[in-house]
C-alpha cells in the first residue's frame, strides 16, 4: 500500500518547524541574560511546551499531508507520550544553548539525546496509529532518519549557542537564515523516516476509532502556531524590555562613572582636584611616617592670570590655565602629583625626595620652563607662577597644616617680585594671619561701609587759588588701627577686592559732591586713582559712568589718574580705555609721570588731559639745583606742547613753589599747601577759602 503527500501542507509543516526554529533561537538568547534562577526556569519551562508543541505538531501536519487508502486516526495515549517526549527535548535543547560555556562533549551528547528524543517522537507518532499488520521500515532509511535527528540536533544547539547574544552584528538576519536551516533539517527528518515506512496492501488501522487524523492535525497546527506567535513576541517584548533596561543601567553606570571622574579630576585640565589631593597627600605622610621619609608639597598661583582673563577674556583664560597644566605634568617625575586645587591654584606633591634641596631645584626647574611662551589659539602668552615650598616633617606634619603652610610661603614669594619661590618659614606664619584679617576686614569694612575718604587740596600753580581736590582712601581697622594703603590696596589687589573698592571711592565722591552743591560750595573736580586691575576690568568704564549717572553728576567733574607704569605696560589696552573714558565725558590724567617708559609717542596718542610730575622730581628742585629744574622744565613744555596740564606733587618748600610758579606750572599740590582731609575738615577748609578773598582760594 502506497500514500500520497499534500504539497500545500507539507509547506505548512515547514512553515511550523520554521517557527519553531525561530522561537527556540529567541528563547536561546532570552535565556542567557536571565540571571535569577526563578525566572529562568520559568521561561526555560514555558519555553520547552512552546518549542516542543511546535515540533510535535510539524510532525503531526506532515502525518496530514501523507493520504493512505484507509480510514485513519491515533491512539490517544501514544500521541501524548510523543508529545511529552517532544517537550523534554526540547527542554535540553534550550538548556544546553542557552549556558554561556558550550564544550564539544557537551554538545554532542545532549544532541544525541535530543535527536534520540525527537526520533522516538516521530516513530512513537507513527506506531500510535496501530497499523495491523505492523509498520515496516527500511533499516538504512531508519537510521538515516535518526541521523538526521542527531545531526540537526547537534547543529540546532550550535547555532543556537552562538545567536544567543543579543548584541551580535546582524542578529535577526542570522537568525532567520539558521531558523530555515533548523527547519529544513527537522522536516527533511520527517520525511526521510515516513520514506522508511512501508505498509501491507491489507493494512488497517486499529485506532481509527480513535483520534481523527484531519481534525487532530488542523487543530494541532492552529494552536501551535498560536503559541509559538504568543511565544515568540512575549519573548522579543521581554528581551526589548530587557534592553531598555540594560541600556538604562549602562547609561547609569556611564553617568556615575562621569559623576565619579568629576569627583576626583578636575573638567578644564583633566589634573587631580583638591578632593583628590587631599587623599593622595593623606596617603603619602602614611607612608613617610614610618620609614622617616621627607615629602614636599609645592604651592603655586599664577602671576598676573586674573588681568589676562579679564582683558583677553575665559576662553584665553580657560586655554592658559590647560597649557600651563599641560606643561606642569612636563616638569615632575611619573610619580609626583600635579593637582589643581580651583581658580589659577596649582599644587605638586613630591614623594622620595633625592634630598631636602630637591623641592627648590624642581620649583627652579618649573620656573625656567614657564619662561616659554605658551601658545593659545594661536596667541603667544607667557605667565609666570609664584611657588611656596612645605616640607614634612619640619614645616607640617599633616594634610592641612602642609598645604597651609606652602600656600603661606607662595603668598611671601609674591610679596618679594613674583615669578620666584619660596621655602616656609615660621615667621610667615604671623604675616598670613595678618594678611588673612585684612582681607577679611576688607570685605566687611566694603559690606558695613566703615571706609573713609580724605581729599587733599590742589591749587592753581600760579594764583594757588584751589581747584580742586584727590580723593585719598583710608582705613581704621577694628583691631589692628590705621592700616596704609600701602599696605591694604596690594591686598585688595591680589584679591580682586580693588575693583569693588573703586567703585566704593567714586560712588562716595558722588556723594560727596551732591552734598557739597547742596551746601552751595563751589564746582570742584575730584582726582581718582585707577589700579591696573580696575585698568585691566572689562566693565571698568561702564561701571563708572553709570555710578555718576545714578548720582546725578557730570563726569566732568571726575578726573581719573593712572600711574605712568602701569599705563605703558599694556599701551594698547590703556590707550583704548582712555578713549572710552573721554567717550563718556571723564578726564585722565598720567600719574607719577617721568618714573616709568615716558614715550612721547604714547603721550600723543593718549591724549589724556594732566601729567602728573612725581614727587620725586619736586623734590630735585632743592636737592638737584640747575639740573632739576632743567627736568622739570622740560616735562612742563613738553605737556603745554601737547596741549596737556602739569600737576606736581609734593610741594613741601617755598622754594619748590616758587619755582614751579617761575615753570609755569598749572597746579600744585602738597603738604606745603594742605595736607588731605577728611571730608568734614574739607568742607570747613573749602567755606574759609571762600570767606577769605583776598588771599589764596577758590578759582
Amino acid at each position: 500500500m502506497t500514500g500520497t503527500y499534500d504539497l500545500r501542507i507539507v509547506l505548512i509543516s515547514l512553515l511550523i518547524a520554521g517557527l519553531a526554529s525561530y522561537t527556540a533561537l529567541s528563547l536561546t538568547s532570552r535565556l542567557a541574560l536571565l540571571a535569577d534562577r526563578r525566572q529562568r526556569l520559568l521561561w526555560l519551562t514555558g519555553g520547552a511546551i512552546a518549542l516542543g508543541t511546535g515540533i510535535w505538531c510539524m510532525h503531526f501536519v506532515g502525518m496530514l499531508a501523507f493520504s493512505l487508502p484507509i480510514e485513519i486516526g491515533y491512539d490517544l495515549l501514544m500521541t501524548a507520550a510523543s508529545l511529552l517526549i517532544a517537550i523534554a527535548a526540547s527542554g535540553i535543547a534550550l538548556h544546553v544553548a542557552s549556558n554561556s560555556v558550550l564544550g564539544m562533549r557537551r554538545l554532542v551528547a545532549s544532541g544525541v539525546v535530543m535527536g534520540a528524543g525527537i526520533a522516538t517522537m516521530h516513530y512513537l507518532g507513527m506506531d500510535a496509529m496501530r497499523m495491523f499488520p505492523p509498520i515496516r521500515f527500511n533499516p538504512w532509511l531508519f537510521l538515516l532518519s535518526a541521523f538526521i535527528a542527531v545531526a540537526a540536533s547537534i547543529a540546532a544547539m550550535w547555532i543556537a549557542h552562538a545567536l544567543r547574544a543579543a548584541g551580535t552584528h546582524g542578529l535577526q538576519r542570522k537568525r532567520l537564515a539558521a531558523s530555515i536551516i533548523m527547519a529544513l533539517a527537522v522536516t527533511g527528518m520527517h520525511y526521510t523516516g515516513m520514506a522508511a515506512a512501508s505498509f501491507a496492501p491489507d493494512t488497517v488501522c486499529l485506532a481509527a476509532n480513535g483520534l481523527d487524523n484531519a481534525g487532530l492535525g488542523m487543530a494541532a497546527a492552529a494552536i501551535t502556531l498560536t503559541l509559538l506567535t504568543i511565544t515568540l513576541v512575549l519573548s522579543m517584548l521581554d528581551q526589548r524590555y530587557d534592553s531598555s533596561t540594560r541600556e538604562l543601567k549602562g547609561s547609569l553606570l556611564r553617568i556615575s562613572s562621569a559623576l565619579r571622574r568629576l569627583e576626583t579630576v578636575d573638567p578644564l585640565t583633566e589634573l587631580p582636584n583638591r578632593s583628590t589631593l587631599l587623599n593622595h597627600v593623606a596617603l603619602c605622610l602614611a607612608r613617610a611616617r614610618p620609614r622617616g621619609r621627607q615629602l614636599a608639597v609645592l604651592f603655586m598661583d599664577l602671576d598676573g592670570f586674573k588681568t589676562i582673563n579679564d582683558s583677553l577674556g575665559h576662553s584665553v583664560g580657560d586655554g592658559m590655565l590647560k597649557a600651563f597644566a599641560q606643561r606642569l605634568r612636563q616638569c615632575v617625575r611619573p610619580n609626583d602629583m600635579v593637582a589643581r586645587l580651583g581658580g589659577d591654584e596649582f599644587v605638586i606633591v613630591l614623594e622620595n625626595l633625592d634630598g631636602a634641596e630637591f623641592p627648590g631645584q624642581m620649583a627652579t626647574q618649573i620656573l625656567e620652563a614657564m619662561r616659554q611662551d605658551l601658545l593659545i589659539d594661536g596667541t603667544a602668552l607667557r605667565v609666570t607662577p609664584s611657588i611656596g615650598i612645605a616640607m614634612f616633617p619640619g614645616d607640617a606634619d599633616t594634610v592641612d597644616g602642609l598645604i597651609k603652610n606652602a600656600d603661606i610661603a607662595m603668598y611671601s614669594a609674591k610679596q618679594n617680585g613674583r615669578n620666584t619661590y619660596r621655602h616656609y618659614e615660621p615667621a610667615m606664619g604671623e604675616q598670613a594671619m595678618r594678611l588673612l584679617l585684612l582681607q577679611q576686614g576688607l570685605q566687611e569694612a566694603l559690606t558695613h561701609d566703615t571706609l573713609t575718604l580724605h581729599f587733599q587740596p590742589k591749587f592753581d600753580g600760579a594764583t594757588q587759588r584751589l581747584t580742586g581736590a584727590e580723593a585719598l582712601i583710608r582705613w581704621n581697622h577694628p583691631t589692628l588701627g590705621i592700616v596704609p594703603p600701602s599696605e591694604f590696596i596690594p591686598i585688595s589687589e591680589r584679591s580682586g577686592q580693588i575693583i569693588e573698592i573703586g567703585y566704593w571711592v567714586v560712588r562716595h565722591v558722588c556723594r560727596q559732591l551732591r552734598e557739597w552743591e547742596r551746601q552751595g560750595m563751589p564746582d570742584l573736580v575730584i582726582a581718582v586713582n585707577l589700579s591696573p586691575k580696575q585698568l585691566a576690568h572689562p566693565d571698568i568704564v561702564e561701571g563708572m559712568h553709570a555710578i555718576t549717572r545714578e548720582a546725578g553728576i557730570s563726569p566732568r567733574r571726575i578726573i581719573f589718574e593712572i600711574t605712568e607704569s602701569v599705563a605703558m605696560d599694556n599701551a594698547r589696552m590703556t590707550g583704548e580705555v582712555i578713549r572710552a573714558f573721554h567717550r563718556v565725558g571723564f578726564e585722565v590724567a598720567i600719574d607719577d609721570f617721568g618714573t616709568g617708559y615716558s614715550s612721547l609717542a604714547y603721550l600723543q596718542q593718549f591724549r589724556v588731559q594732566q601729567l602728573k610730575i612725581d614727587r620725586f622730581f619736586t623734590n630735585g628742585l632743592d636737592t638737584h639745583g640747575e639740573e632739576g629744574e632743567a627736568i622739570v622744565s622740560a616735562i612742563v613744555a613738553l605737556a603745554h606742547s601737547l596741549k596737556m596740564q602739569v600737576v606736581a606733587e609734593g610741594v613741601e618748600t617755598e622754594s619748590q613753589m616758587r619755582k614751579l610758579r617761575d615753570l609755569s606750572c598749572d597746579q600744585v599740590q602738597g603738604y606745603l599747601l594742605a595736607r588731605p582731609l577728611p571730608s568734614d575738615e574739607f568742607e570747613r577748609f573749602v567755606r574759609a577759602q571762600q570767606q577769605q578773598p583776598d588771599a589764596p582760594g577758590l578759582s
